[in-house]
């Protein structure tokens, strides 16, 4: 648990919240509440959290939501005993109602009361789940709530995963019926991952989030991305802008990791191709050893490589710096059959011994691949704890 959120827990806490909000002047703590406490602005309650029979009223900036104690005590320790903190007799109340200033975003506030009341259901990879899931998150974890709290880093973990395995199912994933590979209609953009991983010390996601973004180009990781201020389901209300979006962009250090990460991974395919391409000899039980001592088969080899220096898979489908990708595609290769030799579409006449072999090379490579990305970013391993000397080129 973060320091920094415990301190925040402790003055919640403390008593230092009195719900007496005539006295919360500060520019961090706007009241909708007039001095007399005799109403609560119509536009500052959230219509979604506001019930009738609530019997407390949360206050998230200038946002209010009437809401059960009984729910927010079942699932939290913190409000459990933040909630049976006397009150002064002369405490501002609303409706009957105590009043209890909180230091949250309203967003997240709605978010963590939508997924107690409703449930938290994500069903389907979708990249709008990101905002919902970081809120939860955020305050499941400030709060204590727990099961709320496993549930999300589980999912952010299927986006983001640590085996080879799941990272190929995430690629499936992001892959349409056509086979156009468009990852940000699924996936948060890594940048805003990264970032998020960092705010909340969840270290196991970067390793994977960094393999993501390096797949852009170099301006794309420094230009950032943009966020929009007004998505979300608190719209209208009092104290929430709905501003144009807003360019987040990497800390520094993070930036020179993404940077330098991603010169590492360029260098894997061109490793790769020298290692197992180029002069590869064909298999020791190849079909057409016998013919020319295995032309056609070295003849295949060659024409996959100069796909792969040519980084067509790449740079064709959106995956700049993949090599992951760029390995498979060298694999496929063996059995596509849309080649043209200039007169009709062909393939590969590569003898069945050889493609064996060379999908077996193919196969031990991207599995050494992948325990490699967590260094090439500074990481130990996949659970993404830095190791000394990390912004080392």
């Amino acid at each position: 648990m973060r320091t920094d959120m415990l301190v925040d827990i402790t003055y919640l806490a403390s008593g230092s919240v009195s719900p007496t909000l005539a006295s919360s002047s500060g520019s961090n703590s706007p009241s909708p509440v007039a001095s007399d406490s005799s109403s609560l602005a119509v536009e500052s309650r959230q219509a979604d959290f506001w019930f009738k029979d609530g019997n407390v009223i949360l206050l998230a900036g200038s946002i209010a939501f009437k809401v059960h104690r009984g729910i927010l005590e079942r699932h939290s320790d913190v409000f459990h005993d933040l909630l049976s903190i006397p009150q002064p007799p002369d405490e501002v109340m609303f409706e009957e109602c105590h009043i209890i200033e909180l230091h949250d975003e309203p967003t997240d506030l709605w978010y963590l009361l939508k997924a107690l009341y409703d449930g938290m259901y994500l069903k389907q990879l979708c990249a709008s789940d990101f905002r919902n899931i970081t809120a939860v998150l955020r305050l499941s974890t400030k709060y204590f709530i727990e099961h709320l709290r496993e549930r999300c880093v589980n999912r952010l973990m299927i986006d983001w995963p640590c085996t080879l395995n799941c990272w190929d199912s995430r690629e499936i994933e992001a892959t349409d019926p056509f086979g156009r590979y468009s990852p940000r209609a699924r996936f948060a953009h890594p940048i805003l991952v990264i970032n998020f991983a960092r705010e909340m010390g969840i270290t196991n996601l970067l390793p994977c989030a960094f393999y993501d973004l390096c797949r852009y180009g170099p301006s794309k990781i420094v230009a950032g991305v943009l966020k929009s201020q007004s998505d979300g389901p608190i719209k209208g209300n009092a104290g929430i802008t709905n501003s144009e979006a807003v360019p987040v962009h990497l800390s520094l250090d993070d930036l020179r990791i993404a940077l330098l990460g991603r010169e590492r991974a360029q260098r894997v395919v061109a490793a790769f191709i020298e290692d197992e391409l180029s002069n590869r000899e064909p298999a020791d039980d190849c079909h057409n050893r016998e013919r020319d001592g295995g032309r056609i088969c070295r003849e295949s080899f060659y024409f996959i490589m100069l796909n792969l220096l040519r980084s067509i898979g790449g740079l064709a489908n959106g995956r700049d710096c993949d090599p992951l990708f760029s390995l498979t595609q060298a694999s496929e290769m063996m059995s596509r059959t849309d080649f043209s030799d200039g007169t009709q579409f062909c393939s590969l006449k590569i003898c069945a011994a050889c493609k064996m072999d060379f999908s077996q090379s193919v196969k031990a490579a991207r599995e050494r691949v992948w325990m490699q990305i967590p260094s090439w970013f500074g990481m130990e391993d996949f659970n993404g704890m830095p190791f000394s000397g990390m912004l080392a080129s």
